[in-house]
């Protein structure tokens, strides 16, 4: 059994990506975001344009469409987790926290210092003392812009075809064919 296969037949990863309350510190977990860590350090020292650019890419973050494109820095805690669909371009400095999968459609733009973040810490501060977590999926549909610096919290789906304006928090779902902007970000129109 691969390294891989062990992780993804371990309780915690299982209780991670079913929404459940799991231990962020489990060994195979944190040799899942050792390894990512490793991997977008060597990333820092490239340019999209290196040569062994595309091998280290998609060793993070296997399924990578050869259309799409991640310019580092890049930043993620596994890079399992992150589905990407053909044609997108993801800008300089990104984070994707993909304790849950974040699956970002079809050519989208993702504007520089973006971050996607599916962790979400206890309410209670006598729980959040634990090394305990849950995990909510991101879903962005196809044809989306993100501007720069825009935020998406735990489990917000944006539909196809949006785009968010650069610098919004998004703590909601955001409909098809929407602009939306600000902190929180509120749908400001319809595009269609």
């Amino acid at each position: 059994m691969t390294e891989q296969e062990k992780l993804h037949d371990s309780a915690e990863y299982k209780k991670m990506r079913s929404q459940q309350l799991y231990c962020f510190e489990a060994p195979e977990l944190m040799g899942s975001i050792i390894r990512a860590n490793q991997i977008c350090a060597k990333l820092s020292t490239m340019t999209f344009n290196s040569p062994e650019y595309r091998k280290i890419i998609e060793e993070l973050i296997p399924g990578l469409p050869k259309t799409s494109a991640i310019v580092p820095p890049f930043h993620c805690d596994h890079g399992h987790g992150v589905v990407i669909g053909e044609h997108t371009f993801i800008n300089y400095d990104c984070i994707m926290l993909d304790g849950g999968e974040i699956k970002i459609g079809a050519h989208c733009k993702i504007g520089p210092r973006c971050q996607f973040f599916t962790p979400q810490h206890p309410i209670d501060y006598e729980e959040r003392m634990q090394p305990v977590e849950t995990c909510y999926p991101i879903k962005i549909g196809d044809n989306c812009w993100l501007g720069g610096g825009v935020t998406v919290c735990p489990g917000v789906t944006i539909g196809d075809r949006c785009i968010i304006a650069a610098g919004s928090v998004v703590v909601r779902d955001i409909p098809s064919d929407c602009m939306a902007a600000g902190n929180p970000a509120v749908v400001k129109k319809m595009l269609k």
